[in-house]
């Protein structure tokens, strides 16, 4: 274990912030917090118990609740920003913020008035922390049905938030085919969460696996679901495109906490080559166009990403009316802003080391974490199928039809 994980992240937070400015603004507090330690974290084990604990404390877990239930009554494009804000300190809880954001408004993308009020005011109230067991690429977990009841059964191989998240989202299809999902308590019996998420980056998401044995939940509480029968709308299918933009703001966030940290160590520690003519490295022509030419880019795809947040505003306003041809527009122009936020974040994440010089490379630095997490993540689904996506709507008017994917 780390010697971080008995350290509490605390501060006396003020009252909760009344406008997105505010918000972000607290974000990045939350981010001077993790950067503390953030290198020595990326090396541990530990699980975020603590950094998960801050997001409570600072509100940030009740950022899109109502603020009628002490929630901050915000919108998305105010949660990418604070995403962002958070991921340029520590990818990992940018994740981890993202996704239970994501799940903090499942019931809105699924369910009934009624279970959208219910489950809002708990979560809110509560501060709950949402993971999810949805990993459509494994096979789905059975759920049957009995009597008043639904039985979810099955694995999953990943699980993000698992052993730090207070309720988890679980999906699986009945005999039918027809999908269900339900929110339970991550403590119910039956949902065990598998310690053995061990990969290059992101390593503090707590994304392993799952299984689950016979968790059952009341035919009342499945999302969407009235008298056994789902209601559809096309609302339902928002889930990608809203979770692809959250992957869109953490990559970004990562590259630009690179591209700023880099360019600290350039200015108090890069040396100027022997042969370059020059006494300051930062004085150095091509030093000085690798920050130019990567901040020039960052800064296109963080105006594209704020741009596409903002179209997508009016999706939301209007959940219960949305279109198919409103869903398709935007899913088109989530996965440009995707692709381009996946090319960008790696060239930043990787290039930096070009302008910092051979003795940044040590581990004491964790230079190498922006990359290892933004490659782990970025390989989440092929940045090809989203460029496919684009080019089949310019070149036919085809609309991406709504996948697990698209």
């Amino acid at each position: 274990m780390t010697t971080t994980e008995n350290r509490p992240l605390t501060q006396n937070w003020p009252d909760a912030p009344t406008t997105s400015e505010g918000w972000i603004a607290r974000a990045a507090n939350v981010a001077t917090l993790l950067a503390v330690d953030a290198v020595e974290r990326d090396k541990g084990i530990a699980a975020p118990v603590h950094e998960v604990q801050l997001l409570k404390d600072s509100g940030l877990v009740t950022l899109l609740g109502p603020a009628e239930h002490g929630g901050g009554g915000q919108d998305w494009p105010t949660a990418y920003q604070v995403i962002r804000t958070v991921s340029t300190a520590d990818g990992s809880i940018g994740q981890l913020l993202g996704y239970h954001l994501l799940w903090f408004w499942a019931a809105r993308l699924v369910g009934t008035p009624e279970q959208i009020q219910a489950v809002e005011e708990a979560a809110t109230t509560n501060r709950w922390f949402f993971g999810g067991a949805v990993n459509p690429r494994d096979n789905d977990v059975q759920v049957t049905e009995e009597g008043d009841q639904i039985v979810f059964t099955g694995e999953k191989s990943f699980s993000t938030g698992s052993r730090v998240s207070d309720v988890t989202v679980l999906e699986g299809a009945l005999p039918d085919g027809q999908h269900v999902f339900a929110i339970v308590p991550s403590d119910t019996p039956g949902l065990s969460f598998h310690d053995d998420w061990d990969n290059i980056g992101q390593r503090q998401t707590e994304s392993g696996s799952v299984s689950i044995d016979h968790v059952r939940v009341n035919w009342s509480d499945a999302a969407g679901f009235v008298d056994k029968k789902f209601q559809p709308r096309v609302y339902n299918t928002l889930n990608v495109p809203t979770i692809q933009l959250v992957f869109v703001n953490f990559y970004l966030g990562i590259a630009r906490g690179a591209l700023d940290q880099a360019a600290s160590y350039s200015r108090d520690k890069t040396r100027a080559w022997l042969h370059s003519g020059f006494d300051k490295a930062i004085d150095e022509p091509y030093i000085i166009d690798i920050y130019g030419d990567l901040t020039a880019k960052l800064w296109s795809v963080e105006a594209l990403a704020d741009t596409v947040a903002l179209e997508g505003k009016s999706i939301h306003d209007n959940a219960w009316n949305v279109t198919e041809q409103e869903r398709g527009e935007h899913e088109v122009r989530v996965a440009a802003v995707k692709a381009r936020a996946t090319e960008v974040a790696l060239e930043v994440t990787s290039t930096i080391f070009e302008a910092l010089g051979a003795r940044a490379t040590a581990s004491k630095y964790g230079f190498d974490r922006f990359w290892r997490n933004v490659r782990t993540h970025t390989l989440h689904d092929p940045v090809a199928y989203k460029r496919r996506e684009v080019g089949r709507w310019v070149l036919t008017d085809e609309l991406p039809e709504p996948t697990w994917y698209s």
